[in-house]
Parts: structure tokens; C-alpha cells; sequence
């Protein structure tokens, strides 16, 4: 008890609380301290003394790469002070303890032919979000409802990123750039999965999503950005397609009729960290 009672007042500190919020969101990633500094704009010094209170807590890890310190949440920890709060706190009281994930328990008769409805957020929802949505569209045979949002969207698509896709063979004529507040409002559509593509936008601090979807990050370097000659930069934009439609793939292969909400959850974390490469 002593090491959750630890845990719960380190997240009881705002600053700590909100790294410790943005490395969940983050997660599988490990994230340098500068770009924990930058996102929630913390003096290093602050952040520092904040990334060793939740470490010394059990609640993060770090590791070096080079002359980076890089910070990832431990879900572990995370869950076993779920645990404490739920089954000993509260007494494990069914009246108030978290309600079920939407997606069925394994082995429970889930509807195999159930459509499910997913969301690709990026912060410009320009490029990357655009791609996956479309991937999924056609790759999906019909199993999945796809949109895509921007937490700061763009007035219009990235051209590069639509004649790539016409290329490609994809239709594009219904694609659109949108805000992702048209999906957290009451007439929003409810959502199963939801997925950030970047990791400015899964650094935001964004409301929790109504009806508990599955969420997953699964950050991609932003296209938009890449430099030089023409043929250049297509190529970040066909090497992006390239990991998107490999990670989709593994997605629509898995047996989503057949996992619990935590093996789900597990397996949407491995795509992520196994990085496919085309």
C-alpha cells in the first residue's frame, strides 16, 4: 500500500501529472525529455525535477540513446495503481468500478460481421491521417467505418499527398480535411478504435473519448516536412504509405471478433513498436 499511497501523491502534482498523462498517450514511444519540455512548456530544470519524482515512483523508465534521455510510461505500474484504487480502496464495488471495455470478452459470441468504426488523428489532417484513411477504406473489405480529423486541421489536403494516393489507384474524391471536434459531440459517430498518426497531436491533452474506443499511437515522421527536390520529398511521402499500409495490414489480420480489449490493446501496441518498414 505504501508504494500506490507514493504513486497517487506524485500524480497528485499537476506537472507531474501532466508528463506522466502525455507519456500514456505517447506510449509505446519513448520520448526524449526535450520533447516533454517543449510540449507541455516546462523549464528543463522543472521538467527534470518532475521525470525523477515519477521515476523514483515506479511510474516511468528511462533510457539513453546517445547523449538523449528518453522517458516511457510503465503501464504495469499504471494498472497495478488501477488495482489498488478499484479492488482495495472501493472495496472492488461494482457500483463504481471502470465499466467494460465495448469490444467483447474472448470467446464471448462476438458478431463477426460487426463494422468497426475508427478514427486517424493528426494535427493538420493533411497528409498522414489522409493516407490511413484511405489505406483502411480499401484494405478493410468492408469491415471498417474510416474517418480521419486534425486537431489543427489544414483548409485543404497536401497535394503531394493526394496525387500519391490517385497514383496509387485510390479514390480520393471524398476525402476531406476536418476538425476532430466534429467527432466529440453528442451526433459524433461512436468510435472503436482511434488512432494518432503524429506525435504532436497524441501530445495534446484531448477529452476522453465517449464510449472508452480502443486508442493507439502510432507515430509517423510528418512528410510535409521533408526537404529538397520533388522527387525527394515524394519519396517521404511513398515511404510513409509504405509503414502505414504495413501496419494496417496487421491490423485488419487480427481476429478482432475474437480478442479481449486487452490483448487488443497489447497487439495495437506491437504494430506500433515493431515500426514495419516497406
Amino acid at each position: 500500500m505504501e508504494k500506490e499511497l507514493d504513486q497517487l501523491s506524485t500524480l497528485a502534482h499537476g506537472g507531474r501529472n501532466a508528463i506522466f498523462r502525455l507519456l500514456m498517450r505517447r506510449y509505446p514511444d519513448a520520448v526524449p525529455a526535450g520533447e516533454i519540455t517543449a510540449a507541455l512548456g516546462l523549464k528543463p530544470s522543472t521538467a527534470s525535477a518532475h521525470l525523477a519524482a515519477l521515476r523514483e515512483a515506479g511510474l516511468i523508465t528511462q533510457a539513453r540513446s546517445g547523449t538523449s534521455l528518453l522517458y516511457r510510461a510503465d503501464t504495469g505500474a499504471a494498472q497495478g495503481l488501477v488495482d489498488f484504487l478499484f479492488s482495495d480502496c472501493c472495496r472492488g464495488r461494482p457500483d463504481i468500478c471502470p465499466p467494460a471495455m465495448p469490444l467483447p470478452a474472448k470467446g464471448a459470441g462476438a458478431m463477426p460481421d460487426k463494422t468497426y468504426s475508427v478514427l486517424f488523428i493528426c494535427t493538420g489532417n493533411s497528409a498522414r491521417s489522409i493516407i490511413a484513411e484511405t489505406l483502411l477504406r480499401d484494405m478493410g473489405a468492408g469491415r471498417f467505418t474510416v474517418h480521419s480529423a486534425g486537431t489543427q486541421p489544414y483548409s485543404e489536403l497536401n497535394p503531394m499527398a493526394v496525387d500519391m494516393l490517385a497514383q496509387k489507384g485510390h479514390d480520393v474524391t471524398g476525402l476531406r480535411a476536418k476538425n476532430v471536434s466534429e467527432f466529440q459531440g453528442p451526433d459524433a459517430p461512436a468510435l472503436d478504435f482511434v488512432f494518432t498518426v503524429c506525435d504532436r497531436a497524441a501530445n495534446e491533452d484531448c477529452p476522453p473519448w465517449p464510449g472508452q474506443p480502443i486508442t493507439a499511437h502510432w507515430g509517423l515522421p510528418d512528410p510535409v516536412k521533408a526537404e529538397g527536390t520533388e522527387a525527394q520529398r515524394m519519396l517521404a511521402f511513398q515511404q510513409t504509405y509504405g509503414l502505414l499500409k504495413n501496419r494496417i495490414a496487421a491490423f485488419t489480420a487480427l481476429p478482432l471478433d475474437a480478442l479481449d480489449a486487452v490483448s487488443l490493446q497489447s497487439q495495437l501496441d506491437n504494430i506500433a513498436s515493431e515500426g514495419a518498414t516497406e
